[in-house]
């Protein structure tokens, strides 16, 4: 048999954060400025290397978050999203990312660090506009992001994570407008979330803070998969 020519390629790997919440009445994400090349200046995803081969992939992305951004999670839930490889996204080396995916409610306003000169909250439509431009594959990153995160209410809880401890159903609704970017009726929507066994547990509360009558509050049930799913409408443009 003939021996195989075997060619090492150094390969580095790094994490990257899609950080999704409500504010403002729009669906935003976290992303940094970068203060070194390559895209120096450029909108980018918080993230970076692995300290060492020892170190954690989540605890690697937990300390990127903290350190670009002065953010913490905390108990915060993060997902794997993907894992992203192509031999071009990185001018520099052959780089591997894996991107985790979080979905929280409100957080304050980030502070940068690290490598990054600035962080913010960005409305996610303003970053896939096809006028900005963003660091790496990052723009593929956030599309891949927002779709899962779509995709997601039609079948899970997930909505009940962009909201406070308690919610009132129109609060609810509100996310899921906002986030697959289309009106819902009111009607049909709390007939559908309320029929979802387990999906929600009254407070038994009410309040007025959104003024008009008092509404019920609700908090996260103890399932995470909607039985019935609430499909979304896509439209054939999108």
């Amino acid at each position: 048999m003939a021996e195989r020519n075997w060619c090492a390629t150094e390969v580095a790997l790094a994490v990257d954060l899609a950080i999704l919440t409500v504010r403002d009445d729009t669906l935003q994400i976290l992303m940094v400025e970068r203060g070194t090349e390559p895209w120096q200046g450029l909108l980018a995803l918080p993230g970076g290397f692995l300290d060492d081969n020892r170190e954690d992939l989540d605890a690697a992305a937990e300390r990127e978050l903290a350190e670009e951004t002065g953010l913490q999670l905390g108990h915060v839930h993060l997902e794997q999203l993907r894992t992203y490889g192509s031999p071009t996204r990185d001018p520099r080396r052959r780089v591997v990312t894996v991107c985790y995916l979080a979905f929280i409610p409100d957080l304050p306003t980030p502070v940068a660090g690290g490598d990054a000169q600035a962080a913010a909250w960005v409305s996610v439509d303003s970053v896939l506009n096809p006028a900005t431009e963003l660091a790496f594959d990052h723009k593929r990153i956030v599309a891949d992001a927002v779709e899962r995160t779509r995709s997601k209410l039609e079948y899970t809880t997930l909505a009940t994570r962009f909201c406070p401890q308690e919610f009132t159903i129109t609060e609810l609704r509100k996310v899921y407008e906002i986030v697959w970017g289309q009106a819902l009726d009111q009607r049909n929507f709390h007939r559908k979330i309320t029929a979802a066994e387990g999906a929600l547990i009254p407070a038994g509360k009410r309040t007025t803070r959104n003024g008009g009558r008092p509404a019920s509050l609700y908090r996260p049930g103890p399932v995470s998969i909607l039985h019935p799913a609430i499909p979304r409408v896509v439209s054939e443009s999108a």
